[in-house]
């Protein structure tokens, strides 16, 4: 029986609900600074989502619109303008933790299972929501904060997730990936890991068939019931998302 020794966690849409109110709206700030006449809506937004990372998003963006391409050196401009507009609305308090997220990073850390993120988010921007979301002592307890472009394929690739458990020193066998969206699914799945998702706005019509369990949110005891989508090894009491919950995940 496999044992719960690392849990592997996405960022965006699953430690925070960064897309909609953070991402999106620093990717306009970055294009009005810029003196572009392009500004992405909320169901725009969620359509670029389809592609993993935010230069990619841009580039898909004027392709898709038949326009001529950015350069890569301006795309790569943009995006570093649009992640310094991200840090600070981190930074405000906009954009806090998803319910349960600090929970069970708490109980996982303390009860001596191994933290880290594989993420294809920038690392400016997953220390930004570390240090404001979570506070600074966090740095020491993730083991390993994969993220970015340390790895060339992005999300549904496993790439990233590979490289997390190389760094860590552990197999597929004993991680569990934890992630919100279709792309972040397929990835953890191609690396061999067990996966929960928490689907949000953006990514409640994804499909996420074969994950081992699918909710609203992690949630929390005193609050109301999450709602399950997708529970196919008959977990019970499913109020939240717990610690015991990953363990029997992982040992089925």
């Amino acid at each position: 029986m496999a044992e719960l020794k690392c849990l592997l966690w996405d960022v965006d849409g699953t430690l925070a609900d960064t897309e909609r109110d953070g991402h999106r709206v620093a990717f306009n700030l970055a294009f009005e600074e810029a003196g572009m006449d392009r500004r992405w809506d909320v169901p725009t937004y969620g359509e670029l989502l389809a592609v993993t990372g935010g230069k990619e998003r841009i580039k898909f963006d004027y392709q898709r619109r038949d326009l001529e391409p950015l350069p890569d050196e301006e795309i790569a401009r943009l995006h570093a303008r649009k992640t310094e507009h991200y840090q600070g609305l981190i930074a405000s308090g906009e954009i806090p933790l998803r319910p349960g997220v600090k929970r069970l990073l708490t109980e996982a850390y303390d009860a001596g299972i191994t933290l880290s993120v594989a993420t294809t988010t920038t690392p400016s921007a997953l220390d930004a929501l570390i240090e404001h979301s979570l506070g600074s002592e966090w740095f020491k307890q993730f083991a390993v904060l994969a993220a970015g472009d340390i790895v060339p394929a992005k999300k549904p690739a496993p790439d990233i997730y590979f490289y997390a458990m190389q760094e860590l020193g552990i197999s597929s066998d004993n991680c569990l990936a934890l992630e919100d969206s279709g792309n972040g699914w397929l990835a953890a799945h191609a690396a061999g890991l067990k996966c929960v998702v928490a689907i949000n706005d953006y990514t409640h019509m994804h499909d996420f068939t074969g994950a081992d369990l699918v909710v609203s949110e992690f949630g929390d005891p005193d609050a109301k019931n999450i709602f399950v989508i997708e529970n196919p090894l008959n977990l019970d009491n499913l109020h939240h998302v717990t610690l015991a919950h990953l363990k029997t995940i992982m040992g089925a």
